[in-house]
């Protein structure tokens, strides 16, 4: 009990908290007044293992006193676990899940929509806020911490912060479903998951943190990143394609050169800037899936999901280039500040029904064939991914022709849009 007590106190030096010594938290100000007010959370929190170490004031320390100072309670973020959960602070610091917000920020179309869908969390930033740290720690002056998004608590939920929990593979579908990213669908249907989900007990499928989170590894990268895209590309063929999508999201204007969103993409960790990342990530989940494969099988199922990347690149690539011919002719008028290349990262805030289907076919049916390739979920390959992009292709050809047949007729195509010269993207 004293080596307990000893830790509470060491945790509340750290982040300038006091503590009361933790005679359990039936008996402590908080709870007396919290089974009343939040039995959940009371709840939760003697469910713990925390419970047995620290009290309440440990993490939101003491100022809170009665419902009248609730504001004072102070609300832990990364740095508040880090005290006593130094080497998973830091790994998880130096991996994606910590940039989950600079990614979003980064995007153009989250500037156009209502508060509530990201402020308040009701749409991509109720995921991408797995990143947020206070205003001081993230040096940005118009960002507000936001109270209710957090960073261990996401995969550790509060009040129990239970270590099993997060083990669990759907502790990951949150976030990992759906739209542009349905990796729990993918592991869930492939022969990994059915293999664990027949006997959990036995563990004999990989689950999401098996591969992903190898000995605890809270950094949670991968080779390819989420855009799968990398430079320098040694295949020219790919290395072309990869160009073309390059361009579409404003990373390289339209001669190829560097833009400054290439230095946020870089930052955020979406793509792969030389071999030797790439080779960093690939080479250490060759080593996680050689523990249970032989190295033939692993390295032909890594070689054949590449080419299916390349694949994938290739059909976004033609209809990246189509559609840029259309704004490069005048077709489709672009508007100020945009360039020649569609611009991707508006996503769905585009302006004619061909660039929102070029948007799905990036975001969502390429995400798709490429993740689950390296998933190994053939039926979403197929289905899902690889054939919605050709059918993508096809409708995107029709659109072009009958665009460019109607504009030689002298119609004007509508939309809502202010006409620009086209400048380098």
């Amino acid at each position: 009990m004293r080596v307990r007590w000893a830790v509470c106190l060491v945790s509340a030096a750290l982040f300038g908290l006091s503590a009361a010594p933790p005679a359990g938290a039936v008996n402590s100000k908080c709870e007396e007044c919290h089974a009343k007010v939040t039995p959940g959370i009371v709840k939760d929190f003697n469910r713990g293992k925390m419970s047995k170490m620290l009290t309440c004031a440990s993490c939101h320390g003491d100022a809170h006193q009665s419902a009248d100072d609730a504001a004072k309670a102070v609300l832990p973020t990364v740095k508040t676990c880090q005290g006593c959960h130094q080497k998973q602070a830091k790994q998880y610091l130096a991996g994606k899940h910590a940039k989950g917000l600079m990614a979003i920020e980064a995007l153009p179309f989250l500037h156009h929509q209502p508060k509530a869908f990201a402020a308040g969390q009701k749409g991509c930033n109720g995921c991408h806020n797995l990143g947020i740290v206070t205003q001081k720690q993230r040096q940005n002056p118009d960002h507000q911490y936001y109270k209710y998004g957090m960073d261990c608590q996401s995969c550790h939920t509060r009040h129990a912060f239970s270590v099993e929990e997060a083990r669990q593979p759907a502790a990951c579908e949150t976030c990992h479903t759906g739209f542009d990213h349905a990796q729990w669908e993918m592991w869930h249907g492939s022969k990994h998951g059915v293999a664990y989900r027949v006997n959990p007990k036995a563990h004999r499928g990989p689950t999401c943190q098996d591969c992903h989170m190898p000995k605890g590894n809270h950094e949670v990268r991968t080779a390819w990143g989420f855009l799968g895209l990398k430079l320098p590309m040694k295949d020219k063929e790919w290395a072309g394609y990869q160009v073309s999508i390059m361009k579409a999201l404003g990373v390289l204007d339209a001669n190829g050169k560097p833009t400054a969103l290439l230095g946020v993409v870089k930052s955020a960790d979406m793509l792969r800037l030389d071999q030797a990342s790439f080779d960093h990530e690939r080479n250490r989940m060759i080593k996680t899936c050689q523990q249970c494969h032989s190295k033939n099988f692993v390295d032909q199922n890594m070689k054949n999901a590449d080419l299916m990347v390349k694949e994938s690149d290739k059909l976004l690539a033609q209809a990246i280039e189509i559609i840029a011919g259309l704004r490069r002719d005048g077709i489709i008028p672009i508007k100020k500040g945009e360039g020649v290349y569609p611009p991707l990262l508006e996503f769905y805030d585009v302006d004619t029904p061909i660039e929102e289907t070029l948007y799905e076919m990036f975001m969502d049916h390429r995400m798709k064939t490429i993740q689950a390739s390296f998933h190994i979920y053939p039926d979403y390959t197929t289905w899902y991914g690889f054939a919605k992009m050709k059918k993508d292709l096809v409708e995107i050809k029709a659109m072009a022709a009958q665009m460019r047949a109607a504009h030689a007729r002298g119609e004007k195509l509508a939309m809502n849009t202010v006409p620009a010269k086209a400048n380098a993207q």
